[in-house]
């Protein structure tokens, strides 16, 4: 019995969201896909992590089944055991750990005979983004579990958007960590010295994320990608950027993408771009790899 969970890319706005600006979000055709079957022990397999966490565990994995499992509408399940298949680089902020709880609440259901709606999925497996997170928000389980574009603004329900046709993105793996809530308190940190600057950013970030929305819209790419760089050079200049992924959005650009820009938090993590078409998604990620970096093609949206 298995279940699927997307993993997901901020297109535009990522750290204007903190500040009351929309960020537009898209689900990966890329996720976790996990497996469950009846066992003596309820335990964990992640395969690419070499990790397997029974309930008993003392780690994020082993208190997030535990949470699930507890609160699942057919408790007390009988034990079982879950194989997750990673497909997704961890703590790079495409939305792993949701991806994660998504697929294993589904795959839960399915081996209990229970169908649950993506909205249902999306609401329980906040019990799982809790134990990594803290106070998520709610947009990494909901596009895991949704898929599709979505335009994000803090504290109100996401917005789903319709699209022309699905978006094709690289996303290249700087292979560098990152801590978000560092990234946000440098961020934070910037606007204390210059208030009047920064908000000057976040409107100019609050146009650009209103345009790429009528972009997305209209299936214009061309467009879509022009506001990607600019909004990766508003991103660059709050020092979210690192040499390895300007090296990778520079090699994308003059491989043919049409816009590339840091995802995420920043300060590490993986960049995207997007291009028009498989090939030059080939070309693109040849670009990346040849600098020595991690790159996949995928579709989102």
């Amino acid at each position: 019995m298995s279940g699927f969970g997307r993993g997901k890319v901020i297109l535009l706005g990522e750290h204007a969201v903190v500040y009351g600006v929309p960020a537009l979000a898209a689900g990966l055709e890329r996720g976790v896909t996990a497996t469950a079957t009846p066992a003596a022990e309820t335990e964990l397999a992640c395969a690419p992590w070499g990790t397997s966490d029974g309930l008993d565990a003392d780690t994020d994995l082993g208190r997030a089944l535990r949470a699930v499992i507890e609160a699942h509408p057919d408790a007390p399940l009988p034990p079982v055991r879950v194989e997750a298949d990673v497909a997704l680089p961890a703590g790079a902020g495409l939305g792993c750990s949701a991806a994660l709880g998504v697929a294993v609440l589904r795959a839960l259901d399915e081996l209990a005979g229970r169908a649950a709606s993506d909205a249902e999925i999306a609401e329980r497996s906040m019990i799982w983004e809790r134990v990594f997170h803290g106070n998520p928000s709610g947009l990494d389980n909901t596009m895991a579990a949704h898929g599709g574009v979505a335009c994000f603004r803090r504290g109100e329900p996401l917005e789903r958007l319709d699209v022309r046709a699905p978006l094709r993105l690289v996303i290249g793996d700087s292979g560098e960590s990152s801590s978000t809530r560092a990234m946000v308190e440098q961020v934070a940190r910037q606007r204390e010295r210059d208030a009047a600057r920064f908000d000057k950013s976040l409107d100019a970030i609050g146009t650009l994320v209103s345009n790429a929305r009528l972009a997305l819209e209209a299936g214009d790419a061309h467009a879509l990608g022009q506001l990607m760089d600019l909004n990766q050079h508003l991103l660059a200049a709050w020092m979210l950027s690192t040499t390895a992924l300007e090296d990778m959005i520079g090699a994308a650009r003059a491989a043919g993408a049409k816009g590339a820009k840091v995802t995420g938090s920043g300060g590490g993590g993986c960049m995207i771009a997007l291009v028009e078409s498989e090939e030059v998604g080939a070309k693109v990620v040849d670009a990346i790899e040849a600098l020595g970096f991690a790159a996949f093609q995928t579709e989102a949206g």
